[in-house]
Parts: structure tokens; C-alpha cells; sequence
């Protein structure tokens, strides 16, 4: 299969993967796009995909400006990112971007029940929670993918809907597979100790995976896998409406920044993902197992201080 061809494959099986969730939240009829709409449907899967640009260059200690969320389809899953102005300052030169695709003005999600779109960051304590459960209800009956078949239970996410800030992992292990909770094992230890050093606690922020079965060995998700799981992920994300996103790991910054460079080329930059300033760094299980390498996430941690006003 040609990439262009695979490519293709993916966005067929991701909307019918979202069709089938609204079918099963009890949507039975889609309403008549407007032309804006169609044409953004049309671009979006006969277009090329966004190059995957920093907004800010890094680290630095010192806060940058925010950028203006870029406008996204609803079946992107990252928007074209907006360089700071010290990023376009006369010493650095400018930096090619596509365009910014259209907004349909319909939302699949509007009025359903479970929807997402419709909360947006002025949603309550209670709405998010709720709209979070159906979600993980869904989640729990989920037999989209082989891992069903082996799992223990699944394992959705925890912390704060109100969160600020979303740390996304690559998959449950055995003790989260036992537990239904992410990174309670040693990564989790870590992963508490480097919250902590942000002057933040596991209460206040959100963890999640972009799978939510276990890989069987503790193995990291297949593209395939995380795909049939990309849309729960996508919900959760659009419930929670996070500020900023840290992803620990290749998998999981791979996924959700739709990009081929591995870690080291993503970390020390601020990316886009919809509303969401992204950091990349080294997911705790690794950094078990490189010790050398916590400074350069402790850097990491710095940068994404440094956006949020920690510093």
C-alpha cells in the first residue's frame, strides 16, 4: 500500500470510527452541512496534511507571548501552528506555514448527548465530569481493537476536569492494567515527582494514555491500536479543553502531533494542538532506564513552567 493510499485508509477508518460513536450516543440523523462546510470536508481529506511547526523556540525561563489558536476542521487533528513575535524577530528567518483551514459551522457534536463541542472552556465542574463518564462508559464496552481481548480492565484517564494542563502517556502497563489508573507503577512514581517539582500536584492536573488497554508485554501501541482509540482521545481532549499538553514519550507525542520526528527533535519547542500549547519530553519509563537523560526533561519541565507563569 502506497502512502498516499494509507493515508487515505487512516481517514476513512477515523470517520467511520466517529460515525459509529455518534450511532452508539444515539445520534440517528446528521443535519445538511452548508457549503462552508462541505468544502472543508473536501479539503481536509483530499488535502495534504499540516507540517507540524514550533510556535516558540527553547528553553527559556522567561515567559513568551501567546499565540492565537490557529483554526482547525474537525477531523484535524493539530492546527497549523502561529510563531511568537520573538520567533519571527528580524535575526530569525520567516517560517512557511499552510494556511489555516476552515471552520465548518456545524458541529457533528452540538445538542447530542456525551457531545463535546459543545462545552468549550466555560463549561462547570459537573458538565465536565458527566460528559466525561459517558465517554468512559463508552470506553469500557470498547472492542474496537485486539487489545480488548487481553485486557484487564480499561483505563481511561484521572485528575481534575478544571485542569490547566494534560500530561498524555502511550499506553497502561500491568500494575495500571490491574489498578484501571494511569502511571501508578514506578513511571507514576516519577511522573508524581516531576508534577511535584512544577509546584503542582497529581490532583490538579489530568493524565491520560492514547490507548486505554494494555499492550500485551508492555509493548508500545500499534498504529492501528492507537487509532481505533484516537477518537476517545479526541473526545476526552475537547471535554477537557486543556491550556497546555505535556506528552511523555515518542508514542504519544507521535499521535497526537501527527509527526515522524522522534523526541529529541520535538522536545525544547512549544507546538499546536487546537487551543493547546504542546511540550514533548522523555516519558518517565524511559528516563528509568536513562538516568543521564532527566536533565534534559527537568529543561522540559522549565519550558512548560515558563508558558503556564510557574516560574
Amino acid at each position: 500500500m502506497t502512502d498516499e493510499a494509507e493515508i487515505r485508509e487512516r481517514r476513512r477508518l477515523a470517520v467511520l470510527q466517529r460515525l459509529q460513536s455518534l450511532h452508539r450516543a444515539g445520534l440517528r440523523q446528521l443535519p445538511r452541512p452548508d457549503r462552508q462546510a462541505v468544502e472543508t470536508l473536501q479539503q481536509t481529506f483530499t488535502g495534504a496534511a499540516p507540517r507540524v511547526e514550533p510556535i516558540v523556540e527553547a528553553p527559556s525561563a522567561t515567559p513568551s507571548s501567546s499565540a492565537s489558536p490557529s483554526s482547525a476542521s474537525p477531523a484535524a487533528t493539530s492546527s497549523a501552528p502561529t510563531p511568537t513575535a520573538a520567533a519571527s524577530s528580524a535575526e530569525a528567518p520567516p517560517v512557511s506555514r499552510p494556511a489555516p483551514r476552515p471552520v465548518a459551522s456545524t458541529s457533528l457534536f452540538s445538542g447530542q448527548a456525551g457531545g463535546s463541542d459543545m462545552l468549550g472552556r466555560a463549561a462547570t465542574l459537573e458538565q465536565r465530569r458527566d460528559a466525561l463518564r459517558l465517554v468512559a462508559d463508552e470506553v469500557a464496552g470498547c472492542t474496537r481493537c485486539a487489545l480488548s481481548r487481553s485486557r484487564t480492565q480499561t483505563v481511561f484517564g484521572v485528575g481534575n476536569p478544571m485542569t490547566r494542563i494534560v500530561f498524555l502517556g502511550e499506553g497502561p502497563g500491568a500494575e495500571e492494567d490491574r489498578v484501571g489508573e494511569p502511571f501508578v507503577g514506578a513511571a507514576g512514581q516519577l511522573l508524581d515527582k516531576m508534577i511535584s517539582a512544577m509546584s503542582l500536584s497529581r490532583d490538579e492536573v489530568y493524565i491520560l494514555n492514547v490507548v486505554k488497554c494494555r499492550p500485551p508485554g508492555n509493548r508500545n501501541p500499534e498504529p492501528e491500536e492507537a487509532l481505533a482509540c484516537r477518537d476517545y482521545l479526541d473526545r476526552q481532549l475537547a471535554i477537557l479543553q486543556p491550556e497546555f499538553i505535556c506528552c511523555l514519550g515518542a508514542v504519544a507525542a507521535k499521535n497526537l502531533l501527527d509527526s515522524p520526528k522522534s523526541v529529541g527533535q520535538l522536545r525544547g519547542h512549544i507546538w499546536r494542538h487546537g487551543p493547546s500549547k504542546v511540550v514533548v519530553t522523555y516519558h518517565p519509563a524511559y528516563l528509568l532506564r536513562a538516568p543521564q537523560e532527566k536533565r534534559k526533561a527537568w529543561e522540559d519541565l522549565q519550558l512548560l513552567m515558563g508558558e503556564m507563569g510557574l516560574l
